[in-house]
């Protein structure tokens, strides 16, 4: 069997690269230019670079308000109608607004200070706004009238808290005092006098029968709303060393749970003015706290937030942690989302997140604001909640889906 020479084999493989291949004269080449291979992109790198070109901010919001020019501090969803908000922020204005609505808005005039506290009356009537003015504004939601004003406090207004089954209105103030007026008289009816600091928490208990407020002055005290009488003073080992931060109270009215500045969180029977139990496993500021569900398994957890980056559900049955939630960044506010088992917390990194409190997963994380987030609210269908942001927005998130 002939077999063609390597050499001849060589040339016919030259002369079909050739026919494949057309070549520029000499007079073509305008300049030639060394070029180190190690100065070529990679492909990767091209479509990486591609991708940061082009990449969209995460923003899964489905509406915002824009209608503040300064930092937002509050917000609170209206409990009976569903589309109905109200922020307030660091520009001294507080707005009514709705969700899907974007060109109607109803600016809360008056107030001579940042709007950092607002509450809506347990039955959706009146909204209160308070300032660090120490001014709290009524209005008639309905009419959206100015139905009254509260003045006299000798600070900012701290918080403020509605009675659960009528129209009286608590307000703790930095001047270490906690007022509470009848909203339908306009007329003071109380004035709870004793803490030594600010009073940065407070509110009626579930049955309307005690009121509980927690100070800088690192103690909580009970009172008889209708007599004024301060019925226990809590404080010293072994409850906290440094300021209160935040407060919940228990569905069934018997227990308070504090968080402070110490990070330590304390559990205290309202009857006997005792400290019944104490959770340790936060390291840093306490920022929120909540009771979960009334009914259900869920009535014995309890959901606590800190600057430590963690999010601690807990099972007060056995003063145990059920699950410890990391975040990226402090944790600065929290909600349960109705009577489920879900919960949302909002974080410094401005991102709203939503957990299954029975596993302790995070089931959706919501991207849109680019700053800390300061206060969450759920609306009265649960189809939405709204995060409030030192960014200037507030921003709605839809969440029906996961419950």
């Amino acid at each position: 069997m002939n077999r063609a020479s390597p050499h001849h084999e060589e040339e016919e493989e030259e002369e079909e690269e050739n026919d494949a291949q057309v070549f520029l004269d000499e007079s073509d080449i305008i300049h030639e230019v060394p070029l180190d291979e190690e100065d070529l992109p990679d492909a990767d790198d091209e479509a990486a670079s591609d991708a940061e070109v082009f990449e969209e901010p995460d923003d899964d919001s489905v509406h915002v308000f824009t209608g503040h020019t300064g930092e937002l501090y509050t917000v609170a969803c209206s409990p009976t109608d569903a589309t109905l908000v109200a922020t307030g922020g660091g520009d001294d204005k507080g707005f009514l607004w709705r969700i899907g609505q974007g060109d109607w808005a109803f600016e809360l005039q008056g107030h001579r200070d940042s709007v950092c506290s607002l509450a809506f009356s347990t039955d959706g009537q009146l909204l209160a706004s308070g300032s660090l003015d120490g001014i709290i504004q009524i209005w008639d939601v309905q009419s959206e009238n100015l139905k009254c004003s509260f003045e006299g406090l000798g600070g900012g207004i701290e918080w403020i808290k509605w009675h659960p089954r009528g129209h009286l209105v608590l307000a703790g103030s930095e001047d270490c005092t906690v007022w509470m007026w009848n909203a339908d008289k306009g007329a003071c009816l109380q004035t709870f006098s004793g803490h030594g600091g600010s009073v940065t928490c407070g509110d009626f208990t579930p049955d309307g029968k005690l009121v509980c407020t927690g100070s800088d002055d690192a103690t909580l005290r009970i009172w008889d709303p209708k007599s004024g009488e301060n019925i226990h003073v809590v404080r010293g080992h072994p409850y906290h060393t440094e300021e209160l931060t935040c407060m919940a109270i228990s569905p069934d009215s018997t227990l308070a749970l504090t968080g402070s500045k110490d990070g330590s969180i304390h559990i205290v029977n309202l009857t006997t003015g005792k400290v019944v139990s104490s959770l340790v496993s936060h390291s840093d500021s306490i920022e929120c706290i909540s009771f979960g569900p009334s009914h259900g398994p869920s009535s014995l957890w309890a959901a606590t937030g800190g600057m430590d980056h963690k999010l601690i559900i807990w099972d007060l049955q056995h003063s145990m942690p059920r699950s410890t939630c990391e975040h990226e960044d402090g944790v600065t506010c929290l909600t349960w989302l109705g009577a489920s088992n879900y919960l949302a917390t909002g974080c410094v990194d401005g991102k709203v997140r939503l957990w299954d409190g029975r596993s302790g997963d995070c089931i959706k994380t919501f991207g849109g604001h680019d700053a800390a987030i300061q206060s969450l609210s759920v609306c009265a269908n649960r189809n939405f909640i709204v995060s409030v942001s030192i960014d200037e927005t507030a921003r709605v998130f839809e969440i029906a889906e996961f419950l």
